[in-house]
This record gives structure tokens, C-alpha cells and sequence, in this order.
């Protein structure tokens, strides 16, 4: 028998989702209560249906179900989506026109965590000071009761239809691997793909919610070590990676070279701005200062938004840009696709740049303007105090009169380079970044600005 839970743990309701551990954090009496509570403000707000999709997470068909009775019980219609990628879950919501909806995901953290991505309407997930209000809402335990009803619908067919009538290859011959991470992608990519003529490899393409061969990030480059060793194996043209729920994208070259993803708007970018009339270009905080150098070389206006899939994507439709991305791999297309991040779709896209040239992957990067830059770095910190962390460096930043912009945490600006200190809103972490214009001035910044950080969490603890 489900329950109501009244104490649900406040840190799982984060940035840009609800996010936590199964069954210490997140159990199937809390996905019950979100249920209620997501339908309930949902007749708030005058709606009678949402969408529900899950992942391929071991947690996540007790989940869906105990979530879906929650929200049926409240009066809440409920359209079963079943296990999609999350890039799937959107496409409904905008081919059905249902604008409100939970994504069952923990899109590529740990197996042992899952979550909500929740939308009350066609603005986009719910983020920042929406959710903090909706965990206010929950807590109260006061619902609607009622009788809604439950539908399941499969869009499998319309969607890759979308994206088959968008791409259009070249005639040059491609060698592609494909690396599903055993992630939601691995029951979609291969017959996506396969609607191409492409020379197809997969890897990891049986889905196993273990992950047994890597950890589903395709944005951090150790996490493609096999996608690495089969591109060289086979002189492949390219190598592609999808994270756990499908809506992010990492890249190697054919050297065997990691491609991150502000490396691969500065090839779209070449690609499309000359013949786009529309030349906003939209690019997180973390991502290299290549890419806005690169976006006005092409006559293109750059425009840098905080951090966050909930921000991101939301900001390239209302700037109205012709593409968007951040650093984690989620990209956002709006001159022929309908501007939701699918790692699948930006992959494509990248296929159709490379076979309508006879360039080699890597050679599309050269003679951009040159800095050097660390990995985006994360140091473990309690939730408690990950924010007075932030703060403090900001004072610090203040005291030495430091140039500091505060879009998302802080990020501190050198004339010779950047770091860029934030909280997390995925877990409970610090995330840094040093970028400078030569080797030293890089470390230079990554040393001074890793001890003030390990100072300052010292402090707190």
C-alpha cells in the first residue's frame, strides 16, 4: 500500500530536476507523493493531462508506476509514453501538445540514483525557484482526489521519421561507431542510425542498467577509452557517444581525439552561420572562449547563458538563436529540427557535415584561436554548504578586486584567462574550470584558485 511521504529529503529537489539515491532518497512512497503533488498543481493550473516517460534504469518501472498512480489519483490524465529516451519524451510534448509531463531519469548519474525531470507546461523542465516553490507544495500533503485516466502511447515511428526527413548526407562514405553506454539509446541508436547509409559499428548496445563498461557521461573523455580504441581499430571516420537518457552527445575524431562539445559548435558553426540569416549562436559559461571568438569571426553574435539543460534550452528558443549548446554535450538545433537536445540528432548532424566534405573530422578545427584548458573538475561537497562555498569565493574574488561574473557561480576573468567556480545542481559537488592562453597561465590559475577552494571548504566544515 503507497503512502504519502510528508519528510521527503530537500536536497533531491535540485537545480534543474529531483534527483537522489534509490531507496534511501528517492523510494517508490516518495515517486507516489510527487505524483500527487505534480497532478494536483497541475488542475492548479487548469491542465487535465501530462505526458510520463521513463528511462532503462532497474529503478525506474516501479517508479513510473507508483508515480502514474499518484498522479491519476489526483485527477491528472496520464498519457504513458513507456521507456523512451528523454529527446523522445520532448518530441511528444510537442508533437501531442502537451506541454506539462515527468521524465523518470537520472540521466548519466550513478545506476544506484534516479529522478524527475517535470514540466508543468510547453516553457520547458521546470527549474531554480519552480522547483524549490514545488517542494514547498509538496510538503504541505494538501491534494486533489480523483478518478484520471491512462493511455500509452508509442511515437517511436513519428520521431525517427523527424529526424530521417531532417538529415541530408552527402555522397562521401562514412565508417561511424556508435557507443551506446548500455543507456536508454542502446534500445533506439542502431536502428536510427541504420535508416542512414553509414558504415555502422556499436558498442555497448544491449541495455543494462549496470553500466558494466563505462560510466554513461559521454562528456567526460575517460569515459570513451573503447570508443577511442574501436575508431582506430577500424579507421573510422568518427566515433559518437550517448549518455544515459539519450539527450546528450560526446564525440572522438578519427586520431582517436576527444571533441568537446564547444569544439563541436565551432564546426556547426563554420557549417551554418555563413549561409544562415539568423547568426545567434547561444553557449554555456563553462565553455572555451574559442567558440564566441570563432562565432563573431563569422559575422555571428555569440550570446553566453548559465549552465543547465532547464536554462539552456530554454534560452536559445527565447533569444531566438539558431543553435545552442553547453559544455555536458546538450545541443539545441532551430532551423530544421524543433530545438530539444536528442545526442542522437546533434550526432547527425555532425555525420552531415562530414560527409558533404572531404576534410577529416579533425582538420574542420583548425585555425581557431588557440587556449588551454582543464577538464571541468568536481570536488565533493555536502549539499549543506556547496553554496556557501560559492559565496565565499566570491568574496574572495571581491577583496583582491577581481573582474567577476556571477550568470552561474562565479566566474573570475583575467585578461590572459578565466576560472569559473559554481555549484552543481546534479549532486553534491563543487565544479571548476581553468582556461588560460598559454600551458602556465592555465596551471597558474588551476593551482591558486584549487587552494583557495580547498581553503575555503576547510573552513566550513
Amino acid at each position: 500500500m503507497m503512502k504519502l511521504v510528508k519528510d521527503i529529503n530537500p536536497y533531491i529537489f535540485r537545480g534543474y530536476d529531483i534527483r537522489g539515491i534509490y531507496k534511501t532518497e528517492i523510494d517508490e512512497d516518495v515517486a507516489y507523493t510527487i505524483g500527487k503533488s505534480f497532478g494536483s498543481k497541475l488542475i492548479d493550473l487548469g491542465h487535465s493531462q501530462c505526458l510520463v516517460g521513463q528511462d532503462n534504469r532497474y529503478s525506474s518501472p516501479s517508479l513510473t508506476s507508483c508515480l502514474i498512480t499518484g498522479i491519476l489519483s489526483s485527477g491528472i490524465n496520464v498519457v504513458d509514453l513507456g521507456v523512451v529516451t528523454t529527446p523522445i519524451y520532448y518530441y511528444a510534448s510537442i508533437k501531442e501538445k502537451i506541454g506539462s509531463g515527468i521524465m523518470v531519469t537520472a540521466s548519466h548519474n550513478p545506476k544506484n540514483e534516479n529522478g524527475f525531470k517535470f514540466a508543468y507546461d510547453n516553457t520547458g523542465n521546470a527549474s531554480g525557484e519552480i522547483i524549490e516553490e514545488f517542494r514547498t507544495y509538496t510538503s504541505s500533503l494538501k491534494f486533489h482526489e480523483g478518478k484520471g485516466t491512462l493511455t500509452k502511447l508509442d511515437i517511436k515511428e513519428s520521431y525517427f521519421k523527424l529526424i530521417k526527413d531532417s538529415i541530408s548526407l552527402g555522397s562521401r562514405p562514412l565508417k561511424v561507431v556508435i557507443d551506446c553506454g548500455n543507456g536508454t539509446t542502446s534500445l533506439f541508436a542502431k536502428e536510427l542510425y541504420s535508416l542512414f547509409n553509414l558504415d555502422l559499428t556499436v558498442l555497448f548496445g544491449d541495455s543494462n542498467p549496470d553500466f558494466p563498461n563505462h560510466h554513461p557521461d559521454p562528456s567526460v573523455e575517460a569515459n570513451l577509452t573503447a570508443l577511442k580504441a574501436k575508431v582506430l581499430e577500424i579507421n573510422a571516420d568518427i566515433g559518437l557517444s550517448f549518455d544515459g537518457d539519450g539527450d546528450r552527445l560526446g564525440i572522438i575524431d578519427e586520431t582517436g581525439s576527444f571533441i568537446a562539445a564547444d569544439k563541436y559548435m565551432i564546426i556547426l558553426a563554420r557549417y551554418l552561420l555563413p549561409k544562415s540569416s539568423n547568426k545567434r549562436v547561444l553557449y554555456d559559461v563553462k565553455c572555451t572562449k574559442a567558440l564566441p571568438d570563432e562565432i563573431i569571426k563569422l559575422g555571428g553574435t555569440p550570446l553566453c547563458s548559465r549552465t543547465g539543460n532547464s536554462y539552456t534550452k530554454r534560452y536559445t528558443k527565447e533569444w531566438d538563436c539558431l543553435m545552442g549548446a553547453e559544455l555536458s554535450g546538450h545541443i539545441y538545433f532551430r532551423d530544421k529540427f524543433l530545438g530539444f537536445d536528442s545526442g542522437m540528432y546533434a550526432g547527425l548532424r555532425l555525420l552531415e557535415v562530414l560527409s558533404n566534405t572531404n576534410q577529416s573530422l579533425s582538420s574542420l578545427l583548425v585555425g581557431i584561436n588557440k587556449y588551454y584548458a582543464t577538464d571541468e573538475i568536481k570536488i565533493q561537497v555536502p549539499d549543506s554548504i556547496k553554496f556557501k562555498v560559492i559565496e565565499e569565493v566570491k568574496n574572495y574574488a571581491l577583496t583582491n578586486h577581481y573582474t567577476i561574473n556571477e550568470i552561474d557561480g562565479v566566474k573570475i576573468e583575467f585578461s590572459n584567462g578565466w576560472a569559473l567556480i559554481r555549484a552543481s545542481n546534479t549532486g553534491p559537488n563543487i565544479t571548476a574550470r581553468f582556461e588560460g592562453i598559454s600551458l602556465a597561465i592555465k596551471d597558474e590559475l588551476y593551482t591558486n584558485f584549487m587552494k583557495v577552494i580547498s581553503n575555503i571548504i576547510e573552513s566550513l566544515r
